[in-house]
């Protein structure tokens, strides 16, 4: 039986991922350990790990996760307020598939999709 799933995600920088998704999103760290390149932060029941890829190039990364929530204008809002940045083409707005989704990528490039269904 599955039961949960962590993605994994690369970052050049554990002191500047661990600031974007703690300082901006409101992630917490996950864990007491702090192991040597690689950082796990976690929101409500959502966890996400980070491991060391130095030589990233971030225009080439493709590293993508769909969070799903049930507050999502709030969140959206919040982070705006916040001033943290949207993807361009990614403004909080209703899809044809049912959902509301905003998107946002962090400092290594990866796209974080925010989706709530409708």
């Amino acid at each position: 039986m599955l039961t949960a799933i962590h993605p994994k995600l690369p970052m050049r920088d554990k002191a500047l991922t661990r600031d974007f998704y703690i300082g901006q999103l409101g992630f917490q760290e996950y864990g007491s350990a702090d192991y040597d390149g690689y950082l796990m932060v976690e929101k409500d029941n959502v966890q996400i790990h980070f491991f060391d890829y130095k030589d990233l190039q971030p225009g080439e990364n493709y590293g993508q996760v769909y969070i799903r929530l049930d507050d999502i204008d709030d969140f959206y809002h919040h982070l705006v307020n916040n001033k943290v940045a949207i993807h361009p083409n990614g403004h909080l707005q209703t899809k044809p598939w049912g959902q509301r989704e905003f998107a946002l990528l962090d400092p290594d490039s990866n796209l974080l999709t925010f989706g709530q269904s409708i």
